[in-house]
């Protein structure tokens, strides 16, 4: 990371370097590899995984690419932002 990186920045490296930890060199997530990142990396916001990689795997190939990927990025970090937003702007934690 760059010094002069703002924390958005440096969050959407935070991201790419998580997808490619679990997905390594292929730049795909078998269903396995998400479950590890998920429960690993989300364990506090995820709790189903079945029914979430099927909405996920939106071209069918039982693998969620980078672009399914950030999919679940955003989709979560909008649940986070209505159920915590308000605490979070005002003091930094949940």
């Amino acid at each position: 990371f760059k010094d002069d990186m703002s924390e958005l920045e440096k969050g959407m490296v935070t991201i790419i370097k998580a997808f490619h930890k679990y997905s390594g060199h292929k730049c795909k997530l078998k269903k396995a590899e998400l479950k590890e990142l998920i429960n690993k990396e989300m364990s506090h916001f995820i709790q189903t995984l079945d029914e979430l990689f099927a909405d996920l795997d939106q071209n069918g190939d039982l693998e969620i690419d980078f672009q399914e990927f950030i999919t679940l990025i955003a989709m979560v970090t909008s649940a986070c932002h209505e159920l915590f937003g308000r605490g979070l702007y005002r003091d930094e934690g949940f």
